[in-house]
Protein backbone atom coordinates (compact mmCIF):
# COMPACT_ATOMS: atom_id res chain seq x y z
CA UNK A 1 0.00 0.00 0.00
CA UNK A 2 1.29 3.45 -0.82
CA UNK A 3 1.84 6.22 2.02
CA UNK A 4 -0.39 8.33 0.52
CA UNK A 5 -3.64 6.15 0.24
CA UNK A 6 -4.82 7.14 3.55
CA UNK A 7 -2.97 10.45 4.63
CA UNK A 8 -2.89 13.84 3.26
CA UNK A 9 0.62 14.89 1.70
CA UNK A 10 0.85 18.12 0.29
CA UNK A 11 3.45 18.48 -2.70
CA UNK A 12 6.96 20.72 -1.35
CA UNK A 13 8.72 23.11 -3.42
CA UNK A 14 11.86 22.25 -4.99
CA UNK A 15 13.49 20.91 -8.27
CA UNK A 16 13.60 17.70 -9.39
CA UNK A 17 16.72 17.12 -7.27
CA UNK A 18 15.38 18.25 -4.55
CA UNK A 19 12.21 16.10 -4.90
CA UNK A 20 14.40 13.08 -5.65
CA UNK A 21 16.49 13.88 -2.14
CA UNK A 22 13.07 13.45 -0.49
CA UNK A 23 11.88 10.76 -2.31
CA UNK A 24 14.75 8.53 -1.58
CA UNK A 25 14.29 9.85 2.16
CA UNK A 26 11.09 8.94 2.02
CA UNK A 27 11.83 5.16 1.19
CA UNK A 28 14.89 4.81 3.50
CA UNK A 29 12.58 5.96 6.22
CA UNK A 30 9.80 4.17 5.52
CA UNK A 31 12.28 0.38 5.45
CA UNK A 32 13.18 1.00 8.64
CA UNK A 33 9.94 2.15 9.88
CA UNK A 34 8.31 -1.24 8.43
CA UNK A 35 10.98 -3.67 8.62
CA UNK A 36 12.53 -2.83 11.94
CA UNK A 37 16.46 -2.06 12.17
CA UNK A 38 18.36 -2.62 8.92
CA UNK A 39 22.09 -2.35 8.23
CA UNK A 40 23.52 0.86 5.91
CA UNK A 41 23.89 -2.57 3.42
CA UNK A 42 20.29 -3.27 3.42
CA UNK A 43 19.41 -0.22 2.89
CA UNK A 44 21.65 -0.18 -0.23
CA UNK A 45 20.91 -3.36 -1.56
CA UNK A 46 16.87 -2.73 -0.93
CA UNK A 47 17.02 1.23 -2.01
CA UNK A 48 19.39 0.20 -5.43
CA UNK A 49 21.07 3.68 -5.09
CA UNK A 50 24.87 3.79 -4.46
CA UNK A 51 26.50 3.81 -0.61
CA UNK A 52 27.62 7.04 -0.66
CA UNK A 53 23.77 7.70 -1.35
CA UNK A 54 22.68 5.87 1.49
CA UNK A 55 24.82 7.21 4.17
CA UNK A 56 23.94 10.58 3.26
CA UNK A 57 20.56 10.07 3.43
CA UNK A 58 21.36 8.37 6.60
CA UNK A 59 22.63 11.42 8.05
CA UNK A 60 20.16 13.82 6.99
CA UNK A 61 17.52 11.47 8.88
CA UNK A 62 19.99 11.20 11.83
CA UNK A 63 20.35 15.25 12.00
CA UNK A 64 16.46 15.20 12.27
CA UNK A 65 16.48 12.47 14.90
CA UNK A 66 14.03 10.42 13.03
CA UNK A 67 16.95 7.42 13.14
CA UNK A 68 19.78 5.92 15.45
CA UNK A 69 22.64 4.81 13.64
CA UNK A 70 24.63 1.61 15.67
CA UNK A 71 28.32 2.00 14.14
CA UNK A 72 29.44 -1.28 16.15
CA UNK A 73 26.93 -3.04 15.22
CA UNK A 74 27.45 -7.32 16.70
CA UNK A 75 26.50 -10.20 14.74
CA UNK A 76 30.02 -12.09 13.86
CA UNK A 77 30.16 -11.00 10.41
CA UNK A 78 33.06 -11.47 8.44
CA UNK A 79 34.86 -8.17 7.69
CA UNK A 80 33.94 -4.78 8.18
CA UNK A 81 30.38 -4.74 10.14
CA UNK A 82 27.86 -2.45 8.12
CA UNK A 83 26.29 0.26 10.39
CA UNK A 84 22.39 -0.64 11.67
CA UNK A 85 20.17 2.18 11.23
CA UNK A 86 16.97 1.95 13.08
CA UNK A 87 14.21 4.46 14.10
CA UNK A 88 14.49 6.99 17.15
CA UNK A 89 12.47 7.00 20.01
CA UNK A 90 12.16 10.73 19.71
CA UNK A 91 9.18 11.13 17.72
CA UNK A 92 5.80 9.81 17.97
CA UNK A 93 1.76 9.77 16.76
CA UNK A 94 -1.19 10.41 19.50
CA UNK A 95 -3.89 7.75 18.31
CA UNK A 96 -7.64 7.98 19.27
CA UNK A 97 -9.95 5.13 19.13
CA UNK A 98 -13.80 6.26 20.64
CA UNK A 99 -16.06 3.56 20.72
CA UNK A 100 -19.37 3.99 22.33
CA UNK A 101 -18.35 2.68 25.83
CA UNK A 102 -14.98 4.61 25.97
CA UNK A 103 -12.48 6.44 24.38
CA UNK A 104 -9.05 4.70 23.69
CA UNK A 105 -6.02 7.19 23.42
CA UNK A 106 -2.69 5.79 22.99
CA UNK A 107 0.96 6.66 21.97
CA UNK A 108 2.72 5.44 18.98
CA UNK A 109 6.17 5.79 17.95
CA UNK A 110 7.96 5.01 14.69
CA UNK A 111 8.25 1.11 13.81
CA UNK A 112 4.37 0.73 15.00
CA UNK A 113 5.43 0.75 19.27
CA UNK A 114 2.66 1.68 21.26
CA UNK A 115 4.11 3.11 24.06
CA UNK A 116 1.17 4.43 26.25
CA UNK A 117 -2.31 3.43 26.16
CA UNK A 118 -4.94 5.02 28.11
CA UNK A 119 -8.83 3.91 28.30
CA UNK A 120 -11.41 6.25 29.19
CA UNK A 121 -14.70 4.61 30.61
CA UNK A 122 -17.72 6.52 29.20
CA UNK A 123 -21.59 5.26 29.95
CA UNK A 124 -22.70 5.26 26.70
CA UNK A 125 -22.19 6.92 22.60
CA UNK A 126 -22.01 10.96 22.98
CA UNK A 127 -21.75 13.33 20.73
CA UNK A 128 -18.96 14.59 18.48
CA UNK A 129 -18.27 17.21 21.06
CA UNK A 130 -17.80 15.55 23.94
CA UNK A 131 -15.76 13.14 22.64
CA UNK A 132 -13.18 15.57 21.59
CA UNK A 133 -13.14 16.79 25.70
CA UNK A 134 -12.40 13.75 26.49
CA UNK A 135 -9.82 12.92 24.00
CA UNK A 136 -7.92 15.72 24.76
CA UNK A 137 -7.96 15.14 28.33
CA UNK A 138 -6.73 12.19 28.00
CA UNK A 139 -4.22 13.04 25.62
CA UNK A 140 -2.92 15.95 27.76
CA UNK A 141 -2.74 13.52 30.79
CA UNK A 142 -0.86 10.71 28.62
CA UNK A 143 1.97 13.64 27.45
CA UNK A 144 2.27 14.65 30.77
CA UNK A 145 6.05 14.53 31.57
CA UNK A 146 6.85 13.31 28.24
CA UNK A 147 9.78 16.48 27.20
CA UNK A 148 11.53 14.25 25.32
CA UNK A 149 9.15 12.64 22.56
CA UNK A 150 8.39 15.20 19.79
CA UNK A 151 4.75 14.70 18.58
CA UNK A 152 4.56 14.77 14.67
CA UNK A 153 0.51 14.63 15.05
CA UNK A 154 -2.92 13.13 16.19
CA UNK A 155 -4.41 10.18 14.00
CA UNK A 156 -8.26 9.17 14.66
CA UNK A 157 -9.88 5.84 14.19
CA UNK A 158 -13.32 6.48 13.32
CA UNK A 159 -16.01 3.54 13.59
CA UNK A 160 -17.72 5.17 11.02
CA UNK A 161 -17.53 6.42 7.45
CA UNK A 162 -15.07 9.47 7.36
CA UNK A 163 -14.02 10.95 4.18
CA UNK A 164 -9.93 10.82 3.80
CA UNK A 165 -9.58 14.38 2.34
CA UNK A 166 -10.68 16.45 5.37
CA UNK A 167 -11.39 13.99 8.20
CA UNK A 168 -15.17 14.57 8.15
CA UNK A 169 -17.36 12.17 9.67
CA UNK A 170 -19.44 11.46 6.71
CA UNK A 171 -21.83 9.27 9.42
CA UNK A 172 -21.25 7.17 12.65
CA UNK A 173 -24.30 5.93 13.22
CA UNK A 174 -23.67 3.90 16.61
CA UNK A 175 -23.46 7.12 17.80
CA UNK A 176 -25.69 9.39 15.71
CA UNK A 177 -23.32 11.33 13.97
CA UNK A 178 -24.25 13.06 10.53
CA UNK A 179 -21.26 15.61 9.18
CA UNK A 180 -18.89 15.91 11.79
CA UNK A 181 -15.60 17.69 11.37
CA UNK A 182 -14.34 15.52 13.95
CA UNK A 183 -10.70 16.38 13.01
CA UNK A 184 -10.98 20.15 12.49
CA UNK A 185 -12.69 20.17 16.04
CA UNK A 186 -9.83 18.02 17.82
CA UNK A 187 -6.92 20.17 15.59
CA UNK A 188 -8.30 22.85 17.14
CA UNK A 189 -8.92 21.51 20.55
CA UNK A 190 -5.20 20.33 21.02
CA UNK A 191 -3.42 22.65 18.45
CA UNK A 192 -2.13 19.69 16.88
CA UNK A 193 -2.40 18.32 13.40
CA UNK A 194 -5.59 15.91 13.03
CA UNK A 195 -6.28 13.41 10.35
CA UNK A 196 -9.21 10.81 10.85
CA UNK A 197 -10.44 7.89 8.61
CA UNK A 198 -12.74 4.43 9.06
CA UNK A 199 -10.98 2.59 12.35
CA UNK A 200 -11.32 -1.03 10.22
CA UNK A 201 -9.49 0.13 7.44
CA UNK A 202 -6.78 1.30 9.91
CA UNK A 203 -6.74 -1.99 11.50
CA UNK A 204 -6.49 -3.43 8.19
CA UNK A 205 -3.82 -0.74 7.62
CA UNK A 206 -1.76 -1.80 10.78
CA UNK A 207 -1.89 -5.66 10.21
CA UNK A 208 -0.64 -5.28 6.64
CA UNK A 209 2.16 -3.26 7.47
CA UNK A 210 3.38 -5.04 11.02
CA UNK A 211 0.79 -8.05 11.54
CA UNK A 212 -1.19 -10.98 9.98
CA UNK A 213 -1.46 -9.75 6.63
CA UNK A 214 2.56 -8.20 6.39
CA UNK A 215 3.78 -9.21 2.40
CA UNK A 216 0.10 -9.96 1.46
CA UNK A 217 -0.82 -8.76 -2.09
CA UNK A 218 -4.45 -10.03 -1.68
CA UNK A 219 -6.46 -10.56 1.69
CA UNK A 220 -9.77 -9.60 3.60
CA UNK A 221 -9.83 -8.06 7.34
CA UNK A 222 -12.85 -8.17 8.97
CA UNK A 223 -13.26 -6.66 12.97
CA UNK A 224 -15.75 -6.37 15.47
CA UNK A 225 -15.78 -3.82 18.08
CA UNK A 226 -17.70 -2.36 20.59
CA UNK A 227 -19.49 0.10 18.20
CA UNK A 228 -19.83 -2.88 15.28
CA UNK A 229 -18.73 -4.41 12.62
CA UNK A 230 -16.17 -3.35 9.80
CA UNK A 231 -13.27 -4.32 7.52
CA UNK A 232 -11.48 -4.10 4.39
CA UNK A 233 -9.49 -5.37 1.60
CA UNK A 234 -6.51 -4.93 0.00
CA UNK A 235 -5.92 -6.71 -3.79
CA UNK A 236 -2.79 -6.30 -5.90
CA UNK A 237 -0.84 -5.00 -3.06
CA UNK A 238 -3.22 -1.99 -3.03
CA UNK A 239 -6.00 -0.62 -0.07
CA UNK A 240 -9.29 -0.88 -1.68
CA UNK A 241 -10.84 2.52 -0.60
CA UNK A 242 -13.74 2.81 -3.11
CA UNK A 243 -14.37 5.74 -4.66
CA UNK A 244 -14.31 8.35 -1.33
CA UNK A 245 -12.94 5.94 1.16
CA UNK A 246 -16.40 4.34 2.32
CA UNK A 247 -15.29 0.66 0.92
CA UNK A 248 -15.21 -2.65 3.69
CA UNK A 249 -18.41 -1.99 4.94
CA UNK A 250 -18.50 -5.65 5.57
CA UNK A 251 -20.77 -4.98 9.60
CA UNK A 252 -23.52 -4.41 6.67
CA UNK A 253 -23.51 -7.62 4.59
CA UNK A 254 -26.69 -9.17 4.73
CA UNK A 255 -26.93 -12.20 6.89
CA UNK A 256 -30.51 -12.89 8.19
CA UNK A 257 -33.49 -12.16 6.26
CA UNK A 258 -36.13 -11.94 9.19
CA UNK A 259 -33.29 -10.25 11.39
CA UNK A 260 -32.80 -7.37 13.32
CA UNK A 261 -32.88 -4.07 12.66
CA UNK A 262 -30.00 -2.19 12.20
CA UNK A 263 -28.23 1.30 12.96
CA UNK A 264 -28.22 1.76 9.11
CA UNK A 265 -31.60 1.16 8.61
CA UNK A 266 -31.80 -2.09 7.28
CA UNK A 267 -32.04 -5.44 8.65
CA UNK A 268 -30.57 -8.43 8.90
CA UNK A 269 -26.93 -6.85 8.77
CA UNK A 270 -24.22 -8.53 10.38
CA UNK A 271 -23.24 -6.04 12.78
CA UNK A 272 -26.97 -6.06 14.44
CA UNK A 273 -26.96 -9.96 14.24
CA UNK A 274 -23.71 -10.66 15.35
CA UNK A 275 -22.52 -8.06 18.90
CA UNK A 276 -19.65 -7.76 21.25
CA UNK A 277 -22.13 -6.96 23.76
CA UNK A 278 -24.38 -10.60 23.57
CA UNK A 279 -20.64 -12.68 23.41
CA UNK A 280 -19.48 -10.94 26.58
CA UNK A 281 -22.76 -11.45 28.74
CA UNK A 282 -23.02 -14.59 27.64
CA UNK A 283 -19.86 -15.99 29.09
CA UNK A 284 -20.21 -12.89 31.73
CA UNK A 285 -18.01 -10.28 31.01
CA UNK A 286 -17.52 -6.11 31.00
CA UNK A 287 -17.03 -4.45 27.84
CA UNK A 288 -13.62 -3.56 29.65
CA UNK A 289 -12.86 -7.24 30.01
CA UNK A 290 -13.01 -7.87 26.24
CA UNK A 291 -9.57 -9.31 25.89
CA UNK A 292 -10.92 -12.43 27.90
CA UNK A 293 -13.26 -13.00 25.60
CA UNK A 294 -11.69 -15.58 23.21
CA UNK A 295 -10.59 -17.59 26.45
CA UNK A 296 -13.25 -17.47 27.79
CA UNK A 297 -15.78 -18.39 24.71
CA UNK A 298 -13.13 -21.69 24.51
CA UNK A 299 -13.85 -22.42 28.04
CA UNK A 300 -17.40 -22.59 28.73
CA UNK A 301 -19.73 -25.16 28.81
CA UNK A 302 -22.69 -23.17 29.22
CA UNK A 303 -25.60 -24.28 27.11
CA UNK A 304 -27.05 -20.70 26.42
CA UNK A 305 -23.22 -19.30 25.56
CA UNK A 306 -23.03 -21.95 23.21
CA UNK A 307 -25.95 -21.34 21.13
CA UNK A 308 -25.06 -17.69 20.73
CA UNK A 309 -21.58 -19.13 19.82
CA UNK A 310 -23.09 -21.39 17.03
CA UNK A 311 -25.89 -18.81 15.88
CA UNK A 312 -23.17 -16.07 15.46
CA UNK A 313 -20.45 -18.16 14.00
CA UNK A 314 -23.31 -19.00 11.63
CA UNK A 315 -23.63 -15.53 10.69
CA UNK A 316 -20.04 -14.65 10.36
CA UNK A 317 -19.69 -17.91 7.68
CA UNK A 318 -22.56 -15.82 5.37
CA UNK A 319 -20.43 -12.73 5.62
CA UNK A 320 -17.03 -14.21 5.12
CA UNK A 321 -18.19 -16.38 1.96
CA UNK A 322 -19.58 -13.23 0.71
CA UNK A 323 -16.47 -11.84 1.11
CA UNK A 324 -14.05 -14.31 0.10
CA UNK A 325 -16.15 -14.99 -3.37
CA UNK A 326 -16.20 -11.42 -4.23
CA UNK A 327 -12.15 -10.42 -3.63
CA UNK A 328 -11.09 -13.95 -3.87
CA UNK A 329 -8.10 -13.33 -1.01
CA UNK A 330 -5.51 -15.56 0.13
CA UNK A 331 -5.90 -14.28 3.40
CA UNK A 332 -8.53 -13.92 5.59
CA UNK A 333 -8.11 -12.15 8.71
CA UNK A 334 -10.42 -11.30 11.83
CA UNK A 335 -9.67 -8.92 14.24
CA UNK A 336 -11.52 -7.81 17.76
CA UNK A 337 -14.45 -10.14 18.82
CA UNK A 338 -14.25 -11.68 15.27
CA UNK A 339 -11.24 -13.39 16.39
CA UNK A 340 -12.47 -14.54 19.59
CA UNK A 341 -15.65 -15.72 18.11
CA UNK A 342 -13.76 -17.65 15.69
CA UNK A 343 -11.53 -19.50 18.16
CA UNK A 344 -14.72 -20.27 20.74
CA UNK A 345 -16.93 -21.63 17.76
CA UNK A 346 -13.54 -23.93 16.44
CA UNK A 347 -12.71 -24.91 20.02
CA UNK A 348 -16.66 -26.65 20.07
CA UNK A 349 -16.52 -28.29 16.65
CA UNK A 350 -17.53 -25.49 14.45
CA UNK A 351 -17.12 -26.25 10.38
CA UNK A 352 -14.30 -24.41 8.67
CA UNK A 353 -15.52 -20.77 8.23
CA UNK A 354 -15.42 -21.29 4.06
CA UNK A 355 -16.87 -24.71 3.64
CA UNK A 356 -19.15 -22.60 1.75
CA UNK A 357 -17.25 -20.75 -0.24
CA UNK A 358 -17.36 -21.40 -3.99
CA UNK A 359 -14.51 -24.29 -4.66
CA UNK A 360 -12.41 -22.25 -6.44
CA UNK A 361 -12.11 -19.47 -4.53
CA UNK A 362 -12.02 -21.47 -1.38
CA UNK A 363 -7.97 -23.00 -2.43
CA UNK A 364 -5.66 -21.60 -0.56
CA UNK A 365 -7.62 -18.95 1.02
CA UNK A 366 -5.87 -19.26 4.92
CA UNK A 367 -8.21 -17.92 7.57
CA UNK A 368 -6.05 -16.43 10.96
CA UNK A 369 -6.76 -14.18 13.94
CA UNK A 370 -5.14 -10.75 13.81
CA UNK A 371 -1.83 -10.48 15.61
CA UNK A 372 -1.94 -6.90 16.82
CA UNK A 373 -4.50 -7.56 19.43
CA UNK A 374 -5.76 -4.66 21.38
CA UNK A 375 -3.35 -2.20 19.75
CA UNK A 376 -5.00 -2.57 16.22
CA UNK A 377 -6.37 0.68 15.74
CA UNK A 378 -4.40 2.86 17.60
CA UNK A 379 -1.55 1.40 15.23
CA UNK A 380 -3.34 2.24 12.30
CA UNK A 381 -4.59 5.31 13.19
CA UNK A 382 -0.91 6.49 14.40
CA UNK A 383 0.00 5.51 10.85
CA UNK A 384 -1.88 8.02 9.28
CA UNK A 385 0.17 10.99 11.23
CA UNK A 386 3.41 8.54 10.46
CA UNK A 387 2.86 7.78 6.53
CA UNK A 388 2.86 12.07 6.29
CA UNK A 389 6.27 12.40 8.13
CA UNK A 390 7.76 9.44 6.25
CA UNK A 391 7.06 10.79 2.81
CA UNK A 392 8.46 14.46 3.72
CA UNK A 393 10.09 14.30 6.83
CA UNK A 394 11.60 18.14 7.29
CA UNK A 395 8.28 19.50 6.13
CA UNK A 396 6.25 17.00 8.09
CA UNK A 397 8.38 17.89 11.81
CA UNK A 398 8.53 21.81 10.70
CA UNK A 399 4.47 21.59 10.07
CA UNK A 400 4.14 19.92 13.64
Amino acid sequence: MSASELSTVRPSSGGATDALRRSNLATVLGLVHRDGALSRSDLTRLTGLNRSTVGDLVAELAALDLVEVDETPGGGRAGRPSPVVRVSGSVAAVAVNPEVDAVIVGLVGLGGRVLKRVRIETASARSAAETVTLASAGIAGMLAGESGIRIAGIGVAVPGQVRLSDGMVREATHFGWVDEPLAGMLSAATGHRVWAANAAVLGLRAESAFGAGRGIDDLVYMIGGASGIGGGAVGGGRLLTGAAGYAGEFGHTFVRSDGRSCSCGSRGCLEAEVTQAELLASVGLASAEAASLADRLVATEDPVALAVIERDYASLSIAARNAVNVFNPSLLVLGGFLAALYRGARAHGAPDLLDDVVHSAREGVTVVEAELGTDQLLIGAAELVLADLIADPARALAAA
